[in-house]
């Protein structure tokens, strides 16, 4: 069992969830490193400490959510933001667009169970087994695919 707390933002008037177990949550609070590229109010974007790419980032929310599979239609605002700040991030590092990849690992095969969204590039310098693992299909889901899940998603099961 998760320890899932609500925990004021020092940095927001806002509250937000926290699992003091998640490495994400402890990097969002500084209690561990990461290499910060962005910080806002709601998201940190850092470096994948085990790349696939040359670039490879983590966008990840602040407050403490499983996956994109216990999202709901109310959270489309922050899959469009996350995707946003990937694209901002790797066009910021000079990164060409049309040979990037972004998307959601869909459970089980996430790392880390905080919601991430990975943003690649170069993906032409990729190796086969990560274009396999990074492809835009199961087990990794492009932000419109999540979108669209959001979108037709029963509210209740």
């Amino acid at each position: 069992a998760t320890n899932m707390a609500e925990c004021q933002d020092d940095n927001a008037s806002q509250n937000r969830l926290y699992d003091s177990k998640c490495i994400f949550c402890q990097i969002v609070e500084g209690k561990a490193e990461g290499e910060l590229l962005y910080n806002d109010d709601e998201y940190i974007c850092i470096r994948d400490i085990k790349p696939h790419a040359p670039h490879h980032y983590l966008i990840i929310p602040k407050s403490h959510h499983l996956n994109v599979k216990y999202l709901t239609s109310e959270h489309c605002s922050m899959v469009t933001r996350m995707a946003e700040i990937g694209r901002q991030i790797l066009t910021e590092q000079n990164c060409d667009l049309n040979d990037s990849r972004f998307g959601f690992h869909w459970p089980p095969f996430q790392s880390v169970e905080h919601l991430h969204f990975h943003a690649m590039s170069p993906v032409s310098r990729m190796s086969f087994i990560s274009k396999l693992i990074f492809r835009n299909e199961w087990p990794m889901v492009t932000p419109e695919w999540a979108l669209n899940y959001l979108r037709t998603k029963p509210s209740k099961y």
